[in-house]
């Protein structure tokens, strides 16, 4: 009664490496899964709406200072 989520057929069974038929997976059942793993993901690039949205923010951004410094210092 302590036990009731498994059922009577199936029972908690821990394996190691060492136990069961064959001792486990001894190759991936994907080769291609082993090459991905180990490539490492690089830094992606910005799109080119992107880049073009900061280029626009940042021209905003100096044309800004331009004309507050230019409106700051001739009062």
């Amino acid at each position: 009664m302590a036990n009731r989520t498994l059922g009577t057929r199936q029972k908690l069974v821990f394996r190691g490496p060492d136990e069961g038929p064959g001792g486990g997976p001894k190759s991936p059942r994907n080769p291609l899964v082993v090459p991905a793993l180990q490539r490492k993901a690089g830094p992606h690039d910005k799109t080119a709406g992107g880049k073009r949205q900061a280029e626009k923010r940042a021209m905003s951004r100096q044309l800004q200072r331009l004309a507050g410094g230019v409106s700051g210092e001739s009062e």
